[in-house]
């Protein structure tokens, strides 16, 4: 098993487990990856082995103390790249989230700590998600919820997205919902669960894929 893939298969598991608080059962995960159940199920095999899960058939993958802090090495490389492609080369937020998938396969633990020490030590990436610090801690984002679980005639502030899908970011820049914007949730239909949603003096209705992807939190008066 390459090194690429062990890591992304980490973090994959520690996206469903911690970030999702879901089970991480071979097919989420091998949806996630986009590869079969076998391959996933042969790889947890191969990782048990090396005392980086814990794999029983049927019954969901959970990383060890040793495998999670693999997965938050990587998942922390992955995170300080993007902000800063995005901070000091100036890449599109669109952009650094394939480009962040390749670096942090390659970056040494010395290059990513002067990183950090650059940014000034951030907690957060420009998706808004946190970034994993040297010692294994993650900031804390208390009060997310998505989108979709929001309250009519409430306002929120949209604080994360999920970074997985160009064409999601593209979008977003389209209709100029940025990070940190303060939005008004104006109508939900039962109907297809769609949410209209007011921010500068713009009403727009998002789908109920897209508001399961967009994290905000009640907006403090």
């Amino acid at each position: 098993m390459s090194t690429i893939s062990k890591e992304n298969y980490l973090k994959a598991i520690f996206s469903h487990s911690y970030e999702m608080d879901q089970n991480a059962s071979t097919t989420k995960i091998a949806n996630h990856l986009a590869i079969s159940s076998s391959a996933i199920s042969d790889m947890a095999k191969k990782l048990s082995k090396e005392g980086l899960v814990k794999y029983e058939k049927y019954k969901g993958i959970i990383l060890t103390t040793h495998g999670e802090k693999a997965a938050l090495k990587v998942i922390r490389r992955h995170r300080l790249w993007e902000l800063f492609l995005m901070k000091v080369l100036e890449l599109d937020l669109s952009e650094v989230h394939d480009q962040a998938e390749i670096l942090e396969h390659y970056t040494s633990d010395f290059l990513i700590d002067k990183i950090d020490e650059f940014l000034d030590y951030p907690d957060f990436d420009p998706h808004g998600h946190p970034i994993p610090k040297k010692n294994g801690t993650i900031p804390k984002t208390p009060g997310v919820i998505p989108l979709i679980d929001t309250v009519i005639n409430q306002e929120y502030e949209f604080v994360k997205v999920n970074d997985r899908d160009n064409e999601l970011i593209n979008y977003l820049n389209k209709v100029g919902l940025k990070l940190h914007s303060n939005l008004e949730i104006i109508d939900k239909l039962n109907f297809d669960n769609s949410i209209t949603i007011k921010f500068d003096n713009k009403i727009i209705t998002l789908s109920k894929k897209i508001a399961e992807n967009l994290y905000v939190r009640l907006k403090k008066n």
